[in-house]
């Protein structure tokens, strides 16, 4: 049986990420780091993707889209366009936790100690950050939240080795820099990291309905104005 063809979306982050997997190892990915350019790659990466890797779209079996939490705008962006190539490929829709794929990438291309707790972060405002905690085999320690980050935060696990990552972490290395049970390890978000959680969301039928399918926004949207 012919193994199943994913095409992921990444644009949770500044990330702008798109990957083919084949199986759930990735055969081909393009993407850029650099903030508000989502529009405007998407659909050239999508196309450089299918090209590169010598597919069809006819052959791909699912989009996969990383649901959030995140940028607003970025998530948006995503979402809109798997929504809009399954629906003219007659597809089905995966979506993956963002935080949850992050940890996965960090496992994927880090040597990470079995005992650890991994923290991705993802930048909100000021000293805000979407996160969740996690262990090695991804079971969660915590739920995803928006989180107010000080001295005194995560103090009841001074016992385990976390690691903070993710671009929301970096502004936290001079807070616990007196904490040597908190590692900071340097990660971009990658659509290669959805690659084997999206393999087997499809393999066990976890996809979405895209009717009502909306990102994973956490916090409403909010708007300023000047007077």
């Amino acid at each position: 049986m012919r193994e199943k063809l994913i095409l992921l979306i990444e644009t949770a982050t500044t990330s702008c990420s798109v990957a083919l997997s084949e199986g759930g190892k990735v055969i081909a990915i393009k993407e850029a780091n650099e903030r508000n350019t989502h529009a405007n790659y998407i659909t050239l990466f999508i196309e450089d993707v299918m090209k590169s890797s010598g597919k069809l779209y006819s052959e791909l079996n699912a989009i996969a889209v990383s649901k959030g939490p995140g940028s607003y705008t970025g998530l948006r962006i995503g979402v809109s366009t798997a929504k809009g190539l399954c629906y003219a490929l007659d597809i089905p829709l995966l979506s993956v936790n963002t935080l949850e794929s992050m940890a996965e990438g960090l496992l994927m291309t880090q040597n990470v100690p079995s005992s650890a707790f991994l923290i991705p972060m993802i930048d909100a405002r000021r000293m805000e950050v979407y996160t969740g905690i996690y262990k090695t085999d991804l079971s969660v320690v915590e739920e995803v939240s928006a989180m107010i980050v000080d001295q005194s935060s995560f103090n009841q696990y001074h016992a385990n080795q976390l690691i903070l990552f993710g671009d929301g972490s970096q502004k936290f290395i001079e807070l616990f820099s007196d904490r040597s049970n908190i590692e900071f390890i340097d990660f971009e978000n990658s659509a290669a990291h959805l690659s084997s959680l999206a393999n087997r969301k499809l393999i066990s039928g976890e996809i979405e309905n895209m009717a009502y399918f909306e990102p994973f926004y956490l916090k409403d949207f909010v708007t300023t104005s000047r007077s």
